[in-house]
């Protein structure tokens, strides 16, 4: 799910991975906005406030928002630093790293947050939104730009191209092609809406502690994706001695 790349990486691979973090993401989202009231899985909204407040010289305000997007592009910025990094030393760890690193922001949000929250929520929204820079950009490295997860903007753009596209193209290769990848979005949709209502009902009994629920799902899947590798090692170590 993690570590499969280039031709090795399947469908299924995609599947699993954009079933896992869009569902992180959508908790993330919901969790988000009902502690700090800030979206923090995009920063679309935050852009245009930001132009709004420059319009409006309210500079101190728009430096808020402007500290948003850097959030996020930091995120993004600092696992494609690591990756790139890590894939020179130990490509082992290239994106299991990333993904334990989002899981300890979570973590320690959802440990500290119900102190923060009060005194500043726009810390709170930055980290947040750092974390979901970096879940985006680790996803899209992973899934060579087939997945994302952090947002539905360009994800229902893309929907409404290959729906259209379903009716030009009768040829059975590229429409099954395109009837997968339209499942692979509408699975992207699902687990963000489910993430949603599981992050909201957690919220109402939690409160920002809830984003414990993200935190353990990423540590259990690269948990998952750990022992089914070493598994799959194992039945070939035990091929190869019956082979012998």
């Amino acid at each position: 799910m993690f570590r499969h790349q280039g031709k090795t990486r399947t469908l299924r691979h995609n599947k699993k991975i954009a079933s896992l973090l869009s569902f992180v993401a959508g908790t993330v989202n919901i969790i988000g906005f009902l502690s700090v009231q800030r979206l923090t899985t995009n920063v679309t909204g935050h852009f245009a406030f930001f132009i709004d407040d420059v319009f409006k010289l309210q500079f101190a305000r728009s430096l808020v928002y402007f500290l948003y997007i850097a959030s996020f592009f930091l995120g993004s910025f600092a696992v494609s630093l690591s990756i790139e990094a890590l894939s020179r030393r130990n490509e082992r760890f290239v994106y299991s790293i990333p993904t334990l690193t989002e899981s300890f922001i979570l973590l320690v949000i959802a440990i500290i947050g119900p102190v923060f929250v009060a005194l500043n929520a726009n810390l709170i929204a930055c980290i947040l939104l750092f974390a979901m820079g970096l879940q985006n950009a680790l996803v899209t490295r992973i899934s060579g730009a087939m997945v994302r997860t952090t947002h539905l903007t360009g994800l229902f753009t893309d929907l409404g191209i290959e729906l259209a596209q379903l009716y030009f193209h009768p040829e059975t290769g590229q429409r099954v092609k395109l009837i997968a990848t339209i499942r692979l979005r509408l699975r992207i949709i699902a687990y963000f809406f489910a993430g949603g209502i599981v992050g909201g009902i957690g919220y109402s009994y939690v409160s920002i502690r809830a984003l414990l629920i993200p935190a353990i799902l990423l540590l259990a899947g690269l948990f998952y994706d750990n022992a089914k590798i070493r598994l799959a090692i194992w039945k070939r170590r035990q091929n190869l001695v019956k082979r012998a």
